[in-house]
């Protein structure tokens, strides 16, 4: 209505304005003339010049109105999300611009609705995850407690099961922490300090959380990298990437297995290789294991969350590098870090 309103004002302020003009012209017609045939003449042309504005004034407001009737419905299309929106695109005309202009704007908002949508399933995703990581570290600490507050036990065994408690508590502890760093990293909030390392000191960092277990387990580790070999990283961050390599491989490799870290220069690219003689992967399973909160169905028996094999992929891609896995069952699996060297 108040389109209307003004569209009517408009009319007839040109109306009012175009009446004065042919007035004036044959006032002077009468004015500067006694010839009635001129003076008819100028009355016939003014009604005639009238008549063609009033034609052309409908003309015009009905183009208007189909216009911006045809715009009210495509915009109303783009806001309920049909997917078969017409837009002119035919000419070079105003409207044929136009359209093409609300067809660039309604792809920009299906892509943003796609990546909400995307989003939204990825967070749900993300939170059945976790709520499945969380429940049987929760349940077993219920559990424990439940029989210390109802059963009196040997002192020996309360022991085993404060025990056994402290070891959910820091599962969950490494669970959080974990989740903490694969959320900092996806949300930038962690700014990778990229500078020229020796790669052999982060080898060196990265073994200092593993030689324990690996001594427990009798399984020999061995580096063959030269300390001249720098490369631009984060040696913190790759240090922990490694780390959770490392960490897998002394995890699901048997007693008296073996561990080789092996890095290499090349041209552009610098290899670090972290070979063991644990169960191996099945090649199906190569692009899965490096999602967030992945295991294989055959290793719940050892302890882990799933968890590091995803950061580590996005450490190092977040150096512009990227990851290589060969494997085979029974034979073990090498692990390729490649790090661009500039």
């Amino acid at each position: 209505m108040k389109n209307s309103s003004s569209w009517d004002k408009l009319s007839i302020g040109f109306n009012a304005a175009y009446i004065l003009l042919l007035l004036s012209f044959v006032a002077a017609a009468f004015l500067y003339s006694e010839d009635w045939i001129i003076r008819g003449g100028a009355i016939v042309f003014a009604l005639l010049l009238l008549l063609l504005a009033i034609a052309f004034m409908r003309l015009l407001r009905k183009q208007l109105v189909t216009f911006s009737a045809s715009l009210a419905d495509c915009i109303d299309h783009m806001i309920n999300g049909k997917k078969d929106i017409s837009f002119e695109l035919e000419d070079e005309t105003l409207r044929s611009k136009l359209g093409y202009r609300l067809r660039r704007l309604y792809e920009i908002m299906q892509r943003s609705s796609g990546e909400i949508q995307s989003e939204k399933e990825m967070m749900q995703e993300i939170i059945s995850d976790i709520s499945h990581q969380v429940k049987t570290p929760l349940t077993n600490l219920k559990i424990y407690n439940s029989t210390l507050l109802e059963r009196q036990l040997p002192q020996e065994k309360e022991r085993e099961f404060h025990l056994l408690m402290e070891n959910q508590i820091n599962k969950l502890e490494f669970l959080m922490q974990s989740m903490v760093n694969m959320s900092r990293l996806e949300t930038g909030l962690i700014t990778l300090a990229v500078q020229l390392s020796p790669v052999y000191d982060t080898i060196a960092l990265s073994l200092g959380g593993i030689v324990l277990p690996a001594e427990q387990k009798n399984i020999e580790i061995t580096v063959d990298c030269s300390p001249l070999i720098t490369v631009p990283h984060d040696k913190k961050w790759t240090a922990e990437a490694l780390f959770n390599i490392l960490d897998n491989a002394v995890k699901y490799t048997g007693q008296g297995g073996k561990i080789t870290i092996k890095a290499e220069r090349w041209e552009t690219m610098t290899r670090i290789d972290i070979a063991d003689t644990g169960k191996g992967i099945p090649e199906q399973h190569y692009a899965q294991i490096f999602k967030r909160f992945y295991r294989e169905e055959d290793v719940h028996d050892v302890d882990g969350v799933g968890i590091g094999l995803y950061l580590c992929r996005e450490i190092i891609s977040h150096q512009g590098g990227y990851i290589q896995v060969k494997s085979e069952p029974g034979k073990g699996s090498v692990f390729s870090v490649l790090l661009p060297n500039e």
